[in-house]
């Protein structure tokens, strides 16, 4: 299985400014039924990001984003092969991995991505081996 990680990312990543509020990142949720949005400088790249999850603490509305990204963003490139997200994500314990091209967002990949990958193969359980001797 040599699928990459630019074949599964959703290519239409929405993104906020650490500017942004919570409001506004909120809105962008329910809107795009999304659960985490890259947080992204001047020239795109990413500086945090902001699940679903920091948000739950009733955080005021008008609070910019920067007070509540994450901003240890794990990243992963484009070109990689789909298991090194996966890698991160389970060595990370996390949903959402950023992925970038020369430094710049160009789209996100969750967990369920990589499900929708594992689903679409079918996988038959090995026969038990019986190494007992009679």
């Amino acid at each position: 299985m040599n699928v990459k990680v630019a074949d599964l990312m959703a290519k239409r990543v929405i993104t906020a400014q650490p500017h942004h509020t919570v409001e506004h990142v909120q809105q962008l949720f329910t809107k795009n039924r999304i659960h985490a949005v890259p947080v992204v400088g001047s020239a795109g790249e990413p500086v945090g990001i902001v699940t679903t999850a920091d948000l739950v603490n009733g955080v005021k509305a008008s609070t910019p984003i920067k007070y509540v990204m994450t901003e240890e963003v794990r990243k992963v490139p484009a070109y990689n092969d789909a298991n090194v997200a996966a890698r991160i994500m389970r060595r990370n314990r996390i949903h959402h991995v950023v992925v970038t091209h020369e430094k710049v967002v160009v789209g996100i990949i969750s967990s369920m991505d990589l499900l929708k990958l594992v689903e679409g193969h079918s996988f038959v359980a090995k026969e038990a081996t019986n190494n007992s001797k009679r």
